[in-house]
């Protein structure tokens, strides 16, 4: 096996200016500094010149490039690493590259054909790619270095990123949202950040910002798909647990203080700092009933509230972008007209509503995005727009479908596919006499259908720029080592430790909690856990038992139990596929539910949910407990805005977390820390208060989230406060947003 590039990486040092690290390439050496050979020329060139602008450099670079190497840069997808290549003779010979062709690879974005990866970096020219894979950070640092050693050996140097969602929240690992679990230090889910700010202080989003930003350059990964500035407004969306709640004011101030945290700067990204794609543009929490565009049933965001694009799902993008993020995804989506109130641009005029995802959008991209909220970074849209996802330009082949985004629209780099091959036909028919012999797709010009070389040059420039910005050109090595290091801080786990603690949210209590040293001399606690899935269970409680061996004495019996400590984990539908009905946020196991047609309406038809296995046997566990004397402590893990009444009638105490560590929940039931969490989403009353009609329209708002929708609700649904919306618990308590107990 040969070696690493991590082995053979030569570095110059240009004292105040930027490090200069190489495996393949010439250095030049000018004025007393070293600068890289980028073009292979052997002579000083502007671009080659890191004194001056990212900018100045990019645009004068597209120009030295040839077609088919900017075509492979309007792309990123999926890639895989070579250590998880079963085939020893399909790596590359340092062990770390996968160079195994891919026949037809098939995920729900599209099915494609896939060269081995030194062919794809040398021969398709492709620089962007999305990781998904957990390795090691050594690991993690020693492939992303092969892979710009690969870059090196080409003519043209244009260095590789790699993308990834989120790593740095605790939880599942789920595609397209988390993208790792247990290697970077694991915060609570966004929802237990925010949780955390509401009750401490916004401070918190700033060390979580500094500790993605070291951790990520640590092993040379430069560009985050995060967050999501999505304001949660209809509780059905099986993203929510991903976004940081219903809260515009509180949203706007986190991307307000995190993107120059982790950028690295208030003017943009910095080689020290992560480039960041803020999503899903235009916001998109404005779900139909809670249905996702990943699937055709959620192709369109409805908003039928008058102006509230403007007043709840803009402002924080508008602050992402005052903030010079690195880059904005759109949504998948469509505007609903039908369905939509008239909604305004930032001059206060109607906005006009085109009926194609937003990636296609002009008047959303080009017009409201970039002309008017003044965003100066590039569009990557989100994946499968050419492919499955396509929400409005069906009608169209796949290349018009890649000019259409990148011409008409605006986009500057498109998501879940390679489509080079089609990319390259875009571009020739805007040379040859294609749409003489073919027609037009109906409603559409063949000028928007294209790719020129104008609109290369104008979107790999800005996609280059950020490559000089992070400092990929002069030195995008990492020391794998070090690496290591950095992830496994001991204080910046200790700092997220105390952020799961403040995240807990208690919503009910009796006087029972804390569970004190004197509350528990002599008495036994029956602890469990319960999820959808009732096979997790098992092991789970293990973890549980052995987090309280030495705090509490257990009992197997629930019977003779003086206390029932409940660990509820409730799960409902999954944001890539539909459900038969409308996703289910009761707690419940065996619900009798409506099915819905092909458009979403409710029909005479039922099904069987589950969010929950095991509702009956809590119910026996709380009555034998009761039947005792004994009480019943209930957590519940908030990932969807669960309704709660069949948990809260049975608990007397009751708390919230967030994908939150099992032993901060414990050390806030214990005493061992006062909580301070407050609820970031407002948790619906009930089925009555988000019931759709069967023509589909939600009683409900689905564009306002649930802390306002109280001035929607009709009048007779009001209690005696004039609210309407939010679970009211047996003690009074209305679970809306910004509630929470402490001791």
């Amino acid at each position: 096996m040969g070696k690493k590039a991590s082995e053979l990486v030569k570095y110059y040092n240009n004292g105040n200016g930027p490090v200069i690290g190489t495996v393949h390439r010439n250095v030049l050496y000018q004025d007393g500094l070293y600068f890289k050979d980028i073009d292979g020329s052997g002579v000083m060139k502007d671009y080659n010149d890191w004194r001056l602008s990212p900018k100045q450099r990019a645009e004068s670079y597209v120009k030295q490039l040839s077609v088919r190497e900017k075509i492979g840069q309007l792309f990123i997808a999926d890639w895989r690493m070579g250590i998880y290549q079963k085939d020893e003779s399909k790596r590359d010979e340092s062990g770390l590259l996968d160079e195994a062709p891919v026949v037809k690879g098939e995920n729900i974005f599209a099915r494609q054909d896939l060269p081995g990866t030194t062919d794809a970096i040398n021969n398709w020219f492709v620089r962007h790619f999305i990781f998904r894979q957990n390795p090691t950070p050594q690991q993690h640092t020693d492939w992303i270095n092969q892979l710009q050693a690969s870059a090196e050996k080409c003519d043209h140097l244009v260095p590789v990123i790699i993308a990834s969602n989120s790593r740095n929240e605790h939880g599942e690992m789920v595609f397209g949202m988390n993208d790792s679990s247990g290697v970077f230090t694991e915060w609570p889910g966004t929802l237990g950040i925010a949780a955390a700010i509401k009750g401490d202080s916004i401070e918190i989003i700033d060390r979580f910002a500094q500790t993605v930003r070291k951790q990520w350059d640590a092993v040379g990964m430069k560009k985050g798909y995060m967050y999501m500035a999505d304001v949660m407004s209809d509780p059905r969306w099986q993203r929510t647990y991903g976004t940081f709640g219903e809260d515009p004011q509180l949203i706007t101030e986190i991307f307000g203080r995190m993107v120059p945290i982790v950028q690295g700067s208030e003017n943009g990204v910095t080689p020290q700092g992560i480039a960041m794609t803020v999503k899903h543009f235009p916001g998109g929490g404005t779900r139909e009933n809670g249905f996702d565009p990943h699937y055709a049933m959620g192709q369109w965001n409805v908003y039928p509230t008058p102006g509230s694009l403007q007043k709840y799902h803009l402002p924080a993008f508008q602050k992402a972008v005052d903030k010079k993020t690195a880059s904005i995804m759109p949504y998948y989506a469509k505007p609903a007209l039908e369905k939509s109130a008239a909604q305004t641009d930032c001059n206060g005029d109607m906005l006009e509503m085109q009926p194609y995802g937003f990636a296609f959008n002009k008047p959303f991209i080009d017009g409201l995005l970039r002309n008017q909220m003044g965003f100066e970074g590039y569009v990557n849209s989100d994946s499968g727009i050419t492919g499955n996802m396509c929400w409005g330009v069906e009608m169209l082949d796949v290349a018009e479908r890649v000019g259409f985004a990148i011409n008409h629209a605006g986009v500057d780099i498109i998501s879940g596919a390679f489509n080079i091959d089609e990319a390259m036909e875009a571009y020739e028919r805007s040379k040859n006499d294609y749409y003489d012999t073919h027609p037009v797709p109906a409603g559409f010009r063949k000028e928007d259908l294209v790719l020129t070389d104008e609109v290369l040059d104008r979107a790999v420039a800005r996609t280059l720029e950020e490559l000089f910005a992070i400092g990929a050109f002069e030195n995008p090595y990492r020391d794998a080592e070090k690496a290591a290091e950095i992830i496994s801080d001991e204080k910046d786990k200790a700092e997220a430790a105390l952020v799961h603690r403040k995240s807990v949210t208690l919503l009910k209590n009796d006087g029972t909690l804390p569970l004190t040293a004197e509350k528990l001399a002599g008495k036994k606690v029956y602890a469990a856990t319960f999820f959808k899935n009732g096979d997790q269970a098992p092991g789970e409680n293990e973890k549980l038992h052995t987090l309280l061996a030495d705090k509490v004495q257990l009992t197997d019996d629930y019977n003779e139990a003086d206390y029932a400590l409940l660990m509820l984990n409730p799960s409902s539908g999954d944001y890539f596929s539909a459900t038969k009905g409308y996703l289910e946020l009761e707690i419940c196991e065996n619900k009798t539910v409506c099915d819905i047609d092909d458009v979403g309406r409710p029909t005479d038809t039922t099904h069987s949910e589950t969010t929950l296995a095991g509702m009956g046997e809590i119910e026996k566990i709380a009555a034998a407990v009761h039947a005792k004397g004994g009480k019943v402590i209930a957590n519940i893990n908030i990932t969807l805005a669960w309704q709660v009444s069949g948990v809260e009638k049975l608990a007397d105490c009751l708390l919230a977390g967030y994908n939150t560590f099992t032993d901060a929940t414990l050390d806030v039931i214990l005493g061992e820390f006062n909580p301070t969490g407050r609820l970031p989403i407002t948790l619906p009353k009930d089925d009555s208060v988000i019931a759709v009609n069967k023509d589909g329209v939600c009683i409900s708002p689905n564009d306002v989230p649930g802390y306002d929708k109280d001035q929607y609700m009709p009048d007779e649904m009001k209690d005696e406060n004039g609210k309407a919306y939010a679970y009211r618990d047996s003690m009074g308590n209305y679970y809306e947003m910004d509630f929470g107990l402490s001791y």
